[in-house]
């Protein structure tokens, strides 16, 4: 299936050039769902080795003599008395000379004291505790659910005869069975580890609890209703970034018809201070990137896309600074190799060439205009060099215009200009990969859980996932931080909102935050000292 074979001669006819094209894509695309199938999807790229490069016992084209005093025969061996080893004694007890698989500060641990045999029948007076050994095995209880239990003793005052009880904690949603734990729990089981709410539903029904499926639902809006004010303001300060990147992904959401679902986008929005926020809209029509971003661009802005062309007319229409991502304009080069083997490695090497000057950037951890002029001196005379080898591979004979090599070369060509906008702006990344890495949420979560059954559902996704993404960017327990918000925000100011998000979390109350009545009792579990079995 080379190319070789595909290329019009001078003889053809423009029938027989249609049918070779036709017969070009139709193996093209063949070996593209064979791949799909059965290859390999990473696209890194392996070069094949060079036929003239020397191996390991080869000296300037000749091979090595073979040592002459090399005995034909295998060496003697010294014969020993026959054994049985000892089969080594392990009571996995823990020394302390390795580090612990566990944080102590998070786990509890429960205490069981294994009686010494030997103690049996002995006064204390008899026997001396010289030490203490300790095993540590990692357990599990099944659907670790806590039922809080509040008990408020009701009083009579004797002078003045009148009674008085404690008023029962407040939630953060008023009136609900639901502590603060259990419903972030939910929300954390939903959205960070893709677990749908009737597994979890099943999984409360087997552990002894008797609770509907629509209860759940309830719970989890509610909650999202809360954070929904944290969320805007995550998206002001995504907005308000001068370095913009930005991509869609499709989710079905809501009904189209009898046993259909609507075909949806998240458009994922990544900030430079680390933060994504993954505005839901009804398609992937252009308007939407005008209604995600609006018109009133920062001075100096960039916007970092692939090559869809919502983001092109954006940029005309606002002046936005429109910025390409080289990984995409590597992937046609990627797929191309079947056509044109030869060229498209040529091509993947010459990208791949900009990126070691970037691996080599991060590795001195050059910023600002140090990282400026550092590209200029080593990227852009490799960016120069491709082009102009991009240019010399248009005016080659015998290329189709369906065949992937050549769409490769025309896709990079009509983006040179926002290809190389990273060249003179240091703040701008070659590629979107970062993004492409924080919005892997939604395609997990949509292999668990397929679909949603309402737009409004999938822009709750779309709100929870922005806070999950940011508080891993930031290194922030999700679990931790939801359990503080919820209790917080209605009690924080509403001019004041900001600090609620993840970055600005982490600063400000990350060191004490408010936890769950149940947090009170979890250090319980340390003291326990059952009887063993």
């Amino acid at each position: 299936m080379r190319s070789a074979t595909l290329h019009p001669t001078s003889t053809d006819t423009p029938e027989v050039i249609v049918l070779r094209g036709q017969v070009a894509e139709l193996k093209r695309q063949l070996e593209w769902f064979k791949r799909q199938l059965f290859g390999r999807k990473s696209e890194r790229f392996v070069p094949t080795p060079d036929p003239q490069q020397m191996h390991l016992g080869q000296l300037l084209g000749e091979e090595l003599p073979a040592p002459t005093d090399a005995p034909n025969t295998p060496e003697a061996g010294q014969r020993v008395p026959a054994h049985t080893r000892r089969k080594p004694r392990s009571d996995m007890a823990d020394d302390g000379g390795c580090a612990s698989f566990f944080d102590a500060a998070k786990v509890p641990v429960q205490t069981i004291v294994v009686a010494n045999p030997e103690t049996q029948g002995l006064s204390p007076d008899q026997y001396e505790v010289i030490g203490e050994k300790t095993s540590l095995r990692l357990a599990q209880r099944p659907g670790s659910y806590v039922v809080l239990k509040y008990v408020r003793s009701v009083i009579k005052r004797r002078d003045t005869q009148t009674l008085h009880c404690a008023p029962a904690p407040m939630g953060v949603i008023e009136g609900s069975r639901a502590d603060v734990s259990f419903i972030v729990g939910l929300m954390v089981d939903k959205f960070c580890w893709h677990l749908p709410l009737y597994r979890q539903h099943q999984r409360l029904m087997d552990a002894g609890f008797t609770l509907s499926r629509p209860w759940l639902t309830q719970l989890v809006q509610q909650g999202v209703a809360l954070l929904e004010p944290v969320y805007n303001a995550l998206l002001a300060s995504v907005l308000a970034s001068r370095v913009k990147a930005m991509d869609e992904t499709p989710i079905k959401a809501g009904r189209s018809g009898p046993g259909k679902m609507k075909g949806t986008y998240f458009w994922p929005i990544y900030g430079e201070q680390d933060e994504v926020c993954f505005p839901h809209f009804e398609s992937r029509r252009h308007e939407h990137v005008q209604q995600a971003l609006g018109l009133d661009v920062i001075k100096g802005g960039v916007l970092l896309t692939d090559g869809y062309a919502a983001y092109e007319r954006y940029a005309r229409k606002s002046g936005i600074t429109h910025a390409q991502c080289w990984t995409h304009a590597r992937r046609g080069f990627f797929e191309a190799q079947d056509a044109e083997p030869q060229a498209a490695a040529e091509a993947l090497q010459r990208i791949g060439a900009l990126y070691e000057i970037e691996e080599e950037i991060r590795r001195k951890a050059l910023t600002g205009q140090a990282k400026r002029q550092h590209r200029q001196a080593h990227s852009k005379p490799h960016v120069d060099s491709f082009f102009a080898w991009v240019a010399q591979q248009f005016e080659r004979q015998g290329l189709l215009p369906s065949n992937p090599f050549t769409k490769a070369l025309a896709y990079v060509r009509e983006r040179r200009a926002g290809l190389e906008v990273f060249l003179a702006d240091a703040d701008v990344p070659m590629d979107t990969n970062h993004l492409e890495r924080a919005l892997r949420a939604i395609p997990m979560g949509r292999s668990n859980w397929l679909f949603c059954w309402t737009e409004l559902g999938a822009r709750h996704v779309g709100i929870v996932q922005s806070l999950i993404v940011t508080c891993r960017l930031h290194a922030i327990d999700p679990y931790t931080y939801f359990v503080d918000v919820l209790q917080r925000v209605g009690q924080h100011p509403a001019a004041r909102v900001s600090e609620l998000t993840p970055r600005m979390w982490k600063q400000h109350f990350a060191q004490a935050p408010l936890r769950s009545d149940l947090h009170a009792f979890a250090g319980s579990a340390h003291d326990a000292s059952p009887s063993a079995a």
